[in-house]
């Protein structure tokens, strides 16, 4: 066999590969973190001061307990879907968020984050990312807390369920969708 032929038939069997994993992706799961899978009553303290301690909101989330829920439902989805994270956090955020969830024994997937300095509401940044998922992907749920989030993705067609099993905060609320902090 030529050296060729040998590179040719090497080429057309990481192509097949390529092409092969391609075809056969499974739907998306998408969850939001705080408020869906993290508990963030123990933190909300640094939201209700003047002004926002934010450095300290989001230093303490490595201690956020996980919420039961919204972690039954990950793995559960994670049998027929490949689950990704879709947080309001800042990107600075990521190495304690990874960490965070391979402590909750959450499934591995792609963590989208808030681009640093990012200030616009969550609803908006959030369905841009979901719109820019859906460009190669299904979207086979979107889970989050934040009604003004899940009422955007119903408008634009996106399946939702809504996490409303965590106590809802007023401070919270307002800053992801006034100030585009969360």
């Amino acid at each position: 066999m030529s050296l060729g032929f040998a590179r040719a038939a090497a080429f057309r069997a990481l192509a097949f590969y390529a092409v092969d994993v391609t075809e056969d992706k499974k739907p998306l799961a998408v969850f939001d973190l705080d408020g869906t899978l993290a508990d963030t009553a123990h933190r909300q303290r640094y939201l209700e001061r003047r002004p926002r301690d934010w450095d300290a909101f989001f230093a303490a989330a490595p201690q956020d307990p996980p919420l039961a829920r919204g972690v039954e439902l990950a793995l559960a989805s994670a049998e027929e879907c490949e689950v990704v994270y879709l947080t309001g956090r800042p990107e600075r955020c990521r190495a304690d968020t990874e960490e965070w969830l391979a402590r909750q024994g959450l499934p591995g997937g792609r963590i989208w984050m808030r681009r640093d300095g990012d200030r616009r509401p969550a609803r908006r940044t959030k369905l841009d990312i979901l719109r820019d998922m859906a460009r190669n992907r299904e979207i086979h749920i979107l889970v989050d807390d934040d009604e003004l989030v899940c009422d955007a993705a119903e408008q634009a067609g996106f399946p939702v369920l809504r996490a409303r099993w965590a106590t809802p905060s007023e401070a919270l609320k307002e800053a992801q969708e006034r100030e585009g902090r969360t």
